[in-house]
């Protein structure tokens, strides 16, 4: 009985996965799930090699505040890398000069204008 149970939940929830995923098969939803996981294995292997262990954990701890910051630091580390602009592994105190350089790069300058309405009667001018 408990078997059977267990059969009918197992279907009832797989139906709602497929569901979510726009009707996908297993089989895709597999494919897909294990092509991200090789691209993150990758990631972190060229990271790995990139990155000395104190600059890697200094990235780690960032991608828990700001995720996005992350992601774009280590895809602009892989381009370099490939580019041949890095030579040997980068330490902590360099990764946080390229941090600094980033966020110079990405930080929203404004500016403030005053447009000042001249009346008609200001004696300005006299």
């Amino acid at each position: 009985m408990a078997d059977e149970e267990l059969a009918a939940i197992r279907a009832k929830r797989m139906q709602e996965i497929q569901s979510q995923y726009g009707g996908q098969n297993p089989a895709q939803m597999q494919q897909q799930q294990e092509a991200m996981q090789r691209e993150a294995e990758m990631r972190n292997s060229m990271l790995s090699q990139i990155l000395e262990q104190g600059a890697r954990a200094r990235l780690n701890s960032i991608a828990l505040v700001k995720p996005e910051k992350a992601k774009m630091m280590e895809s602009m580390l892989i381009q370099m890398a490939r580019s041949g602009q890095i030579a040997g592994k980068l330490s902590e105190s360099q990764l946080v000069s390229l941090l600094q350089d980033m966020s110079e790069r990405t930080q929203k300058k404004t500016k403030v204008k005053f447009n000042r309405k001249r009346l008609d009667d200001e004696d300005d001018d006299d």
